[in-house]
């Protein structure tokens, strides 16, 4: 399917706006998110309904197609090998592939993808967590839930973040907490929801509930 640079950006923010396809949006969320005016995002609609990746009725929002759905999914899978050739090949920190990521993800070539894939041994998921569409737009998904839904007690493996902005994963590289890391709560203060936490069975760490909402572990 022949898209443009910005068709596919909209499609895959729609696809993530839209819980990986399985709600409607509406044209403001899209326009927030890509901080664009509504009439434009009116107007790019409108393109790719044409295209039949989206059904799109005014004032009533916007679904994804399946086909738009795979396209969207393509999109995605090239963006996240990029980022895991940047950090594991080019040793960028986590906190520097998106932007580069997002200009490397509207290469073409399917077969420079494919090979790219298996210059990296088929990796299934990003350095921050998320997980890689394969060549059919299939991805599995691993059970995983915020630190900060846990009770005390509770010990996990950090599998990835919410949160994916440079600020917040300098933030993580300074406290030393990385995806992979073990970690059980030990405390959880009452006054503001922050937690005292046990790294790796070796060293203690108080983090904000606002940092703890968006680390997200699979639980022992």
């Amino acid at each position: 399917m022949d898209l443009s640079f910005a068709e596919e950006n909209y499609l895959k923010a729609i696809y993530h706006l839209s819980q990986d396809g399985t709600t409607t949006v509406s044209t403001n969320g899209i326009a927030e998110m890509l901080n664009t005016k509504a009439a434009s995002v009116s107007d790019m609609l409108k393109k790719l309904g044409q295209k039949s990746v989206i059904d799109y009725q005014r004032y009533q929002g916007v679904r994804i197609t399946e086909s738009g759905r795979k396209a969207a999914l393509m999109v995605i899978r090239k963006h996240r090998l990029w980022e895991v050739f940047l950090v594991e090949k080019l040793k960028f920190n986590w906190d520097e592939v998106h932007e580069v990521a997002e200009q490397l993800e509207h290469i073409k070539s399917p077969l420079l993808i494919k090979r790219l894939d298996e210059f990296l041994g088929y990796p299934k998921v990003d350095p921050h967590g998320d997980p890689i569409p394969d060549e059919h737009g299939e991805f599995v998904t691993k059970p995983r839930v915020a630190l900060s839904e846990l009770p005390v007690h509770s010990a996990g493996t950090m599998v990835a973040v919410d949160d994916s902005s440079p600020v917040f994963l300098q933030y993580l590289d300074k406290v030393g907490l990385n995806i992979g890391a073990k970690v059980e709560i030990t405390e959880r203060i009452e006054f503001d929801g922050s937690l005292e936490l046990r790294i790796d069975d070796e060293r203690q760490l108080f983090i904000s509930e606002q940092v703890a909402v968006n680390v997200m572990i699979t639980e022992l």
